[in-house]
């Protein structure tokens, strides 16, 4: 069986939202065309604790884009995003979110950081996304969503660790940076993600 998961098309990440991507809301009519062709709709959400990690302001002294060690992890510093129950977390009115059967929740442990929709970045906590699907009889996924050089990269990868097919379609993701989404690009196809 194939399945769509969505990763993180939340206000956050679109025009006016908090840690906004550049044509990010570009992603939601592709988005909306295709996704009455699937039987099964999964949708990943960023939703972090006030207190997260991965915020800046919760590192005095330290600004948005700064890298710093936690634990044996690279950190990178963002806005505040993606809070829990805040507007920034939902999805957008205009995402046709109602064929969506499960939403897989990432980012919730305050201490570490979650751009994977399988896993934390430290591979120490499951998100149970691999056994749903699993229990479903998925064999291949497709993937849109955002954003393309971390969480639709990180969770395309895991998803091929996980032995699934794994594919991207092309215009259902954007990325922050061109230069890094084509290198993300890149290193999906040469794991062996298809590229639509």
């Amino acid at each position: 069986m194939k399945a769509l998961i969505l990763v993180d098309v939340q206000n956050d990440f679109l025009i006016n939202g908090s840690l906004s991507v550049p044509g990010g809301n570009d992603v939601i009519e592709p988005i909306n065309q295709i996704i009455k062709n699937y039987a099964l709709v999964v949708a990943t959400k960023d939703w972090h604790p006030q207190n997260h990690v991965s915020f800046a302001s919760n590192h005095p002294g330290k600004k948005i884009g700064d890298v710093l060690k936690v634990g044996n992890l690279d950190q990178i510093l963002w806005p505040e995003h993606c809070i829990q129950e805040s507007k920034g977390s939902d999805f957008p009115v205009t995402l046709n979110s109602r064929t969506i059967k499960k939403i897989i929740y990432k980012g919730i442990n305050p201490q570490i950081d979650s751009y994977s929709g399988f896993h934390d970045n430290g591979k120490i906590r499951s998100t149970g996304l691999s056994d749903y699907l699993k229990a479903n009889n998925v064999t291949t996924i497709d993937y849109v969503g955002l954003v393309t050089e971390y969480c639709v990269k990180f969770t395309a990868l895991d998803s091929i660790d996980e032995g699934f097919k794994t594919r991207v379609i092309l215009n259902g993701i954007k990325g922050i940076d061109l230069r890094k989404s084509n290198k993300a690009l890149n290193e999906m196809q040469s794991k062996g993600v298809d590229l639509l």
